[in-house]
């Protein structure tokens, strides 16, 4: 294929990326004012986050096992189509409650648009070339990351349009993905009878909850050494027993557990999760920080984070290239998660009047670590599975980031929570009385504090705890980063393969059979497709 066929293949696909990326990113400036008016406090604050994360976690691997077995085409529309729904349940919602219901419906499909874009570059396009058009996706996850906050302010901030447009403007987008994809995204697959493994998928969805849901009550409904502390990890750890149980007798196993006897896919799949603990941690305490710890508004609060998306956007791209200009990529991945670490670590020393020149210096790091790390580990990944694993390798990798950024921001919700109420403890007595009963039921009342609202010693006195809370969040991420660069050393460096997933399996069902793979177009009906749909076993051809 052409650069100009692959770009025309990826356009749909990229829209519906864009669209995943903007439904988390477009609420994260708005969060605070929404969960104000819906009357939730700080565990709602975390809850619509990890709602979302976790169906993505959830369903991530589903989706890339089942782009192995069907059509990618029809999968990715799908994607959008649950998107819809969730978007529109979601602007409508009257309670916390709902909007974490609805975040779930969106986060299916998020979780498969995330997968799927990565599948179906796999499978177009080689290793090699990857790097350069992984690039592509790194650049539309920084613009949708920098739109979203910025779009988001400004709609929260216009009266007449308010908080609930947050959460109904993707809907455009994905459905002009959706036809776009109808016209564009024609790939070969290959008619086969499969058997979808949906006991695995419910028992691995079973155990993330689990999981999610003791991470986020711990230290805030009971202690993190109880009774239920105890009962809710031993479920999960059965559950998950279970899961590894029911894929070494599964025909078609979700998470094929062969790839991990692969260490590169073992490696990546661990640093993967600790990234997410880091990455997503790091960006959903932000907008807490600007807006409750600076009393930004919810505009100037996605101004405030471009750095970072600068970084991102940067790094992503220029790595990408000249990882295709060399097929070398670890020194990338390495330069990441130092960049990273370094970044979190230096954001540990934040405070509620902290310059925002040094703010924004730490936010470019952070961006140029998650920019060359992200891409680079699905990339290692994919280049040493089968062409048949190759959905379910990248999903894999997804999920382990996903489950991580959802653990992270439950986790760290909860210190968050008991390090805000430690600072405000220590620091009441430097008010008057009279300030001092404004403070206690401010800080009493279980909902997000409204602080324009608030006397101007008792303002400052919240900020400086929100701040100091907040810094002490990036610094325990810092060592979950460093953690992650210190698996990917033992990565080993592969070189990059020169042919794609469609062309490599094309070339295997030609070996075993000795005759050409006849396939037919994704979305066609009837019998398999002339010879002309055949992808030859050329590279960068179909």
């Amino acid at each position: 294929m052409t650069h100009a066929q692959i770009m025309r293949a990826l356009s749909g696909l990229l829209l519906g990326l864009f669209c995943a990326i903007l439904s988390s990113t477009v609420v994260t400036n708005a969060l605070p004012r929404i969960i104000n008016d819906l009357g939730g406090g700080q565990s709602a604050y975390t809850w619509v986050v990890t709602a979302s994360l976790l169906a993505v976690t959830a369903s991530t691997p589903l989706w890339g096992k089942l782009a192995d077995q069907f059509s990618k085409k029809i999968l990715v529309q799908s994607a959008l189509v649950v998107y819809v729904v969730g978007s529109l349940v979601a602007g409508l919602a009257q309670n916390p409650a709902t909007l974490i219901g609805a975040r779930v419906i969106q986060g299916l499909g998020g979780g498969g648009l995330s997968a799927l874009a990565q599948v179906v570059l796999a499978a177009m396009i080689s290793p090699r070339e990857r790097g350069r058009y992984s690039g592509y996706l790194g650049a539309t996850f920084a613009v949708a990351t920098v739109g979203g906050p910025l779009l988001g302010g400004v709609i929260t901030d216009t009266s007449w349009l308010g908080w609930r447009w947050c959460l109904f403007v993707g809907i455009p987008f994905a459905c002009v993905a959706l036809v776009v994809l109808q016209r564009t995204l024609n790939l070969p697959t290959v008619k086969r009878q499969v058997k979808v493994d949906w006991t695995g998928a419910f028992f691995v969805t079973a155990a993330v909850c689990t999981l999610l849901i003791w991470v986020t009550f711990a230290d805030d409904k009971y202690d993190w050494l109880s009774w239920q502390t105890y009962t809710l990890v031993g479920a999960s750890a059965v559950l998950t027993l279970i899961f590894l149980l029911v894929e070494t007798k599964a025909g078609e196993p979700i998470i094929p557990l062969h790839l991990f006897r692969n260490p590169t896919v073992t490696l990546a799949s661990i640093a993967s999760l600790f990234v997410g603990v880091a990455l997503f941690a790091g960006t959903v305490f932000l907008s807490q920080y600007f807006q409750l710890a600076r009393g930004d508004s919810p505009t100037k609060s996605g101004v405030m984070t471009i750095p970072f998306i600068a970084g991102l956007f940067v790094s992503s791209t220029v790595s990408g290239r000249i990882i295709t200009r060399t097929g070398k990529w670890k020194g990338w991945l390495l330069a990441g998660g130092i960049l990273l670490t370094a970044g979190l670590a230096l954001l540990g020393m934040l405070r509620y009047d902290t310059p925002y020149l040094f703010i924004a210096l730490c936010m470019a790091l952070m961006g140029l670590g998650v920019g060359m790390t992200l891409q680079n580990l699905v990339l290692c990944t994919q280049n040493q599975v089968s062409p048949s694993d190759l959905g379910a390798a990248s999903s894999t990798v997804t999920f382990f980031r996903s489950l991580g950024g959802a653990v992270g921001v439950s986790v760290l919700g909860s210190i968050l929570t008991t390090r805000i109420g430690h600072y405000a403890r220590e620091t009441i007595t430097r008010l008057g009385p009279q300030d001092r009963a404004t403070a206690a039921k401010a800080s009493g009342s279980g909902e997000l504090p409204d602080l324009a609202m608030l006397p101007a010693p008792v303002r400052t006195w919240l900020e400086g705890a929100y701040g100091h809370g907040i810094g002490d969040i990036f610094m325990y991420a810092a060592p979950i980063s460093l953690i992650a660069f210190l698996v990917t050393l033992f990565i080993k460096e592969v070189p990059l393969r020169n042919s794609s997933g469609l062309v490599q399996a094309a070339r295997a069902v030609k070996t075993s059979t000795g005759v050409e793979p006849r396939t037919a177009l994704e979305g066609e009906e009837g019998p398999a497709a002339p010879a002309r749909h055949t992808p030859r076993a050329q590279d960068g051809t179909s």
